[in-house]
Order: structure tokens, then C-alpha cells, then sequence
């Protein structure tokens, strides 16, 4: 038992450790929109959202993992949070997405990993919940899992994530700065022809617009053309998608997760959610014909939250006007734009199955590029 802490002290403090010294778009100068961020420019900026990752790098041919996103601290089944989905394109794997769009809520944490093992996770995710106290009489779980195919640097048909990388993801979840990168769910994704993985971004609107914090996590693993800020990155380097000299494919697939503290209904979180794409094709991305791109936003606010079990027929709840949401429409697109291109920055050069080597982004031919068109000093 205290070597089982002691794993899961060290597994936090290098999550704390790597969040912290990456160097993201913004340590380069770059400030995407206009918005102010949170204080860790994270989803954890949304209050109660916590992450936690696993991260797996095994001999030659294993480079994946997990992604968790929890929505609050409490009991998640027992306290749903109302959230929407919008699909950009449906060639991916997001489990339990029909529940959902059918009963607005959501009643679990959102956990990302590989193609493969999406159904491993949802076993986990399950079993997490049947497990906390006050479920004991449980007997359905919505488990929503999300996906991207990192079989390029990964043996994805050796099924390598087991439940125990999902709950270790679970249990070492926390509030504060986000790993990015080549961790978790994104340790082996590939994104506009560079390295792709976890990137995430916040943004907090002023007082005079509710005052209100949207975050977005982001697993990276798709293509187009790059775009950073506006300016035509991918175009100028010369690596973009149906160039002959791009030898990856365009396919791949993005999840993206929204989270806001605004008291939002479920038919407004699937506004909110469409406004994020806009975010990704900001970036460039296409939406290829085999891409599965998904957002799934949710609210944290406890006036909306959704109770497992209550007494009275009618509920009464206090949520946002639609005239009020445009400042988080784009507040959104601003925080989507900014976590893919984190995820991007952060990544690093990886060497994986079948000797397949994907490299970062080159950061200083893309400075150069950035001060060329104005975007950066």
C-alpha cells in the first residue's frame, strides 16, 4: 500500500513538474484572440475540473495511454453535470455519446485513449464509479470514453492500456498545471504532420460578461494545413496534407473537451461545443473523411447540476440566457485555437513501433515564419 502512494506521489509531482517547464505558444510571444486566460491558461482553470494522466512508453513498439478529465470533486453519478456533444465528422469512437445527446448530462469522467481501447477504459471508468461510496446500488453506467488512432507510433492491436492505466489516470487527477505534449492519451498521436498530443488553454471573461472561465483540453491527432495565430505555417515549411512530400496521412481525429463554470443547459453546451470547432479550423484542420472529431462540453456550475435522485418532479434552474453567450462562443474558439497549437509546441520528436519516427514541430523555422507575417516580435 505505501509503495502504491508512494508511485502515485511521483506519478503527480512529474505531471506538476513537466506542466510547468514546457514551453508553450505563449513563452514564444504568441497570444492567440483577445481574451484574457485563466491563471494556468488549463481546463483546471475551471473550477472543480481536475486531470490526471497515464502515460505509457514501453520497449520499441508501445507509445499510449490516458487522458481523464473529472468535472468536479464530488460524487459524479449522484451530481450529473448537463453537457452537449457536437460531431464535426463521425469516423471515431466516442462512447456513450447517445445517452447524452439524449438525457443532457453527463454522469462520469471523460477518459481519452487510443482506438483500441476504448472499451478497456469503459470497463474502468464503471468500475470506478460502482466503487464510490453511495453507488452501491447502481445498476447503469454511461461511461464516456473518447479516442484517436495512434497506430502509427503505437502497436495499437497489442491492446497495451489495461484498467489499471485508466484508474491510475483517475486517481492522480488533479486541479493546476496540465502536462502536454507526449503524455497521456496523446503520447503517441501525430497532428498537421509533426508530433501532436495533449494541449489545453483557458480563457476568463471580464465581469461585465459574467465573469466566467471556459477551458479546453485537447488530444491532437489530425491534419490540413498549419495555421498558427493566421499565419500560414504549414504552407511556408511545405508540410501540409496532399503534398507529395507529406508522406502521413491526413486521417486521424481530434477530441476535444469544454468545460465552463457559466450555468449553461445542455442545448446551449451543444452551441458552445459547435463553437470550438471553429477553434480547430482556426488552426487549419480539415476534418478528413476518415477523422473523428468530437467535442463534448459540459458545465460545472452547481445550480445545473443534475441530481441522481430527487424528490420533487419539477426542476427549477437558473441558467443562461441565450443573449448571453456569444462572449463564451468565443471564448471557446479562442481556447480551442490555443490548446492544439500547446499540443504542438509541447510535443517532442518520438521514435516508435516499426522504427516510425514522427518529429516536433520545428519551433524556430516556425518563429521565424510567425515574425515574418507580424504575429510575434
Amino acid at each position: 500500500m505505501r509503495t502504491a502512494i508512494i508511485s502515485l506521489f511521483l506519478l503527480a509531482a512529474a505531471q506538476t513538474i513537466t506542466a510547468q517547464t514546457t514551453k508553450r505558444a505563449r513563452d514564444w510571444g504568441i497570444h492567440i484572440g483577445v481574451l484574457p486566460t485563466g491563471q494556468w491558461n488549463a481546463i483546471t482553470d475551471v473550477p472543480g475540473v481536475k486531470v490526471g494522466q497515464s502515460t505509457l512508453i514501453k520497449g520499441d513498439n508501445i507509445r499510449t495511454g490516458v487522458t481523464a478529465i473529472i468535472p468536479h470533486e464530488g460524487n459524479i453519478f449522484q451530481q450529473k453535470v448537463p453537457a452537449g456533444i457536437f460531431v464535426g465528422n463521425g469516423f471515431g469512437k466516442l462512447a456513450g455519446t447517445t445517452q447524452v445527446m439524449e438525457l443532457g448530462n453527463l454522469e462520469t469522467p471523460v477518459v481519452l485513449t487510443n482506438t483500441l481501447n476504448v472499451a478497456t477504459a469503459m470497463e474502468a471508468v464503471i468500475e470506478y464509479t460502482l466503487q464510490q461510496k453511495g453507488n452501491e446500488k447502481v445498476q447503469s453506467v454511461n461511461a464516456v470514453v473518447g479516442e484517436t488512432n495512434d497506430s502509427w507510433l503505437n502497436d495499437i492491436r497489442n491492446h497495451p492500456v489495461q484498467k489499471t492505466d485508466v484508474r491510475q489516470a483517475l486517481q492522480n487527477a488533479q486541479s493546476g498545471p496540465v502536462a502536454e505534449g507526449n503524455v497521456g492519451a496523446g503520447t503517441g498521436t501525430l497532428c498537421f504532420g509533426f508530433k501532436g498530443g495533449i494541449g489545453t488553454a483557458s480563457r476568463k471573461l471580464p465581469p461585465n460578461l459574467g465573469g466566467y472561465t471556459v477551458g479546453v483540453l485537447v488530444q491532437t491527432n489530425f491534419g490540413g494545413v498549419l495555421q498558427i495565430d493566421g499565419a500560414p505555417v504549414g504552407k511556408e515549411l511545405g508540410i501540409f496534407e496532399f503534398n507529395d512530400e507529406l508522406k502521413n496521412r491526413v486521417d486521424g481525429s481530434c477530441m476535444m473537451v469544454v468545460a465552463t463554470n457559466a450555468p449553461l443547459d445542455s442545448r446551449n453546451l451543444q452551441r458552445l461545443a459547435k463553437r470550438a470547432f471553429m477553434g480547430l479550423a482556426k488552426t487549419g484542420g480539415i476534418a478528413s473523411n476518415g477523422s473523428g472529431d468530437y467535442v463534448i462540453a459540459f458545465s460545472t456550475a452547481d445550480s445545473v447540476r443534475i441530481p441522481y435522485e430527487s424528490s420533487t418532479p419539477v426542476r427549477l434552474v437558473p441558467a443562461l440566457q441565450n443573449d448571453y453567450m456569444s462572449p463564451l462562443f468565443m471564448a471557446a474558439i479562442e481556447a480551442t485555437e490555443e490548446a492544439i497549437i500547446n499540443s504542438l509546441f509541447a510535443a517532442k520528436t518520438m521514435t516508435g513501433k516499426d522504427g516510425h519516427t514522427m518529429e516536433a514541430l520545428p519551433v524556430d523555422k516556425v518563429m521565424e515564419i510567425l515574425k515574418k507575417y507580424g504575429r510575434v516580435k
